[in-house]
């Protein structure tokens, strides 16, 4: 038996960013929202104790994949199977979602990202991108972007120094608070990478080096450099995250219904337009709440399943390039090296997580890739610790895992480390998509999510290339030793983590025909509902995607308001 609930002005999938934006914006100018967000119900008491390095390797705040995972395979000729536990991803759950657990960084793609097939084409030929990719340009540019980029960097209070990043867009001013304060290792990394003629800076951010006090009036306080940021939440809010921004202005209007342990399995919708969402609650009873708008503002995997659930859109079919709901899937490529120090201590516990120094001269198109083998770009950056005050204690090659070995090298090392990694963008391709599983099911019988990834022969040359910049820098630090940075797996691994960058699926355009959603994240399809997150990325960039993520629920809850006001 289904519970009915009364209509109400919008209905929102899941209260992570985009849904703490939308909601936020949405209450402030008359809307009544309900909130649906899967997770627990959490507040800044709740998160009290994150000082624990266990907790992300325990998963504590990740979706739980006991309940609802993911499939993936290779290629179309690979059996899929069921993703067991989040390892090379660790989306987030619960209020807050994955803006609790990621590090802080919040940098701008640059303009060249949003434009990419037609920049590439027109520089190096349409050759030079490879054949089976789906390199798609957004249908917005930067400038489009740039004054959402701006709102929520009030809003968050976004650390850095305008200009410091020669290739960064156009801004209309600077940051709203100035850089993290730096620190031993990443200062290195930046004298080194500057001596070979690069261009570091530090990172734009949404730890707070300074008390703030955003446009809504909403406080936070400075960080205290405890040094558990990432995988874990910020104990005192000084980390941006939904919960100490924009949900206590959505919760302040009176006008938000936000029920935890509430899962969408289902859009309701006819004749073009959706009514509502079923959801089950904690006890597994099952509600109809009513809406004139959804709003999916998931993951990218649980807006691109329930659309699919739903039989909203039309699913890709990779083999006659039909339909849009599924393409475009990508993701992020990842190498580490590590310079080691006899000599010198870096106090690498003590610091934000993403109190960073960045390099993007290899990012986008900065360099010139004529006669490199591939397109695509990535950036390379050293942090103040990655994985934790005593996770971080990175030990060189050949160490033992366990016994004397171990002890004497974890003596010997333990804070004369800096690490070095290389992040790059992955191209979307024909093959690489998402779509049901027609086999393996979550807890409630409903098809898993079906990945199809590998890597291809330009990320793989990529890869190759970010990596041997990064041992220059490395090398150039004249540390005592260097572990050279990685190479790429025979296959993808899901088992080690790399980021939780994943894109596309339900990507926007200005073509219905190669887009699932419109330049404003509303689904061309249906009239009445936004699909609002990672999944409308045509394509991965070198950058990481937080903040382009929130700058578009700013675009979107600009458009649904508009909608509201009209209907």
């Amino acid at each position: 038996m289904t519970r009915e609930h009364p209509g109400t002005d919008v209905v929102v999938v899941g209260c992570g960013w985009v849904g703490g934006i939308v909601a936020a914006e949405l209450t402030k100018a008359g809307a009544d929202v309900v909130v649906l967000e899967r997770g627990p119900w959490r507040d800044r008491e709740a998160v009290a104790g994150s000082h624990d390095e266990m907790l992300p390797r325990r998963l504590v705040h990740t979706q739980d994949t006991a309940v609802d995972t993911w499939t993936l395979r290779h290629d179309g000729s690979e059996p899929a199977l069921p993703i067991r536990r989040a390892g090379a991803w660790t989306p987030g759950t619960g209020v807050g979602g994955s803006s609790m657990l990621y590090g802080g960084v919040l940098q701008r793609l640059q303009p060249h990202d949003f434009v990419a097939r037609s920049a590439l084409t027109g520089r190096y030929g349409a050759d030079a991108i490879p054949a089976d990719s789906t390199l798609a340009d957004w249908g917005i540019t930067y400038d489009d972007l740039a004054p959402d980029y701006d709102r929520f960097e009030l809003m968050a209070g976004v650390s850095g120094r305008a200009g410091a990043n020669p290739f960064e867009g156009p801004r209309s001013g600077e940051y709203p608070m100035p850089p993290l304060p730096p620190t031993p290792g990443p200062t290195l990394f930046a004298e080194a990478a500057r001596r070979l003629g690069m261009h570091p800076f530090p990172v734009p951010n949404g730890t707070l080096p300074l008390p703030y006090t955003n446009p809504d009036g909403v406080s936070r306080p400075a960080c205290t450099r405890c040094g558990y940021c990432i995988g874990t939440p910020c104990e005192i809010g000084a980390k941006a995250d939904a919960l100490a921004t924009v949900l206590p202005v959505a919760f302040r209007s009176g006008r938000m219904d936000l029920r935890c342990d509430s899962t969408v399995f289902r859009v309701t919708h006819r004749d073009g337009r959706a009514d509502g969402v079923l959801y089950r609650d904690a006890d597994g009873e099952v509600h109809h709440q009513r809406g004139r708008v959804v709003v999916l503002a998931g993951y990218t995997f649980t807006n691109v399943r329930l659309l699919l659930l739903s039989r909203l859109g039309t699913p890709y079919d990779p083999a006659t390039g039909t339909g849009t709901v599924g393409a475009n899937y990508s993701y992020n490529l990842l190498t580490t090296g590590a310079a080691f120090f006899a000599d010198r201590r870096i106090a690498s516990h003590i610091g934000a997580g993403g109190a960073a120094e960045y390099v993007a001269d290899l990012n986008a198109d900065n360099v010139d890739h004529t006669g490199l083998g591939f397109v695509g770009g990535g950036l390379l950056w050293s942090a103040a610790h990655v994985t934790g005050p005593i996770g971080g204690a990175i030990l060189p090659p050949g160490t033992p895992r366990w016994g004397t070995g171990f002890t004497r090298a974890l003596r010997q090392w333990h804070d004369r480390v800096v690490l070095g990694v290389g992040h790059g963008e992955v191209l979307p391709y024909r093959d690489h998509t998402i779509d049901l599983d027609p086999v393996y099911r979550d807890a409630w019988g409903d098809p898993l999510a079906r990945i199809t990834f590998d890597w291809k022969p330009n990320e793989r040359a990529l890869h190759r290339f970010l990596g041997s910049r990064l041992s220059e820098v490395l090398h150039e630090m004249a540390p005592t030793l260097v572990s050279e940075p990685s190479d790429l797996e025979p296959h993808f691994d899901t088992t080690r983590y790399q980021s939780t960058h994943n894109t596309g699926g339900a990507i926007m355009g200005d073509d219905p025909a190669r887009s699932t959603v419109d330049t404003r994240m509303r689904m061309w399809e249906n009239e009445n509902v936004w699909v609002v997150g990672g999944s409308a990325f045509p394509q991965s960039a070198g950058t990481g995607p937080t903040a382009t993520i929130c700058a578009l629920a700013y675009r979107a809850s600009d458009a649904i308001r508009e909608h509201l006001g009209a209907a």
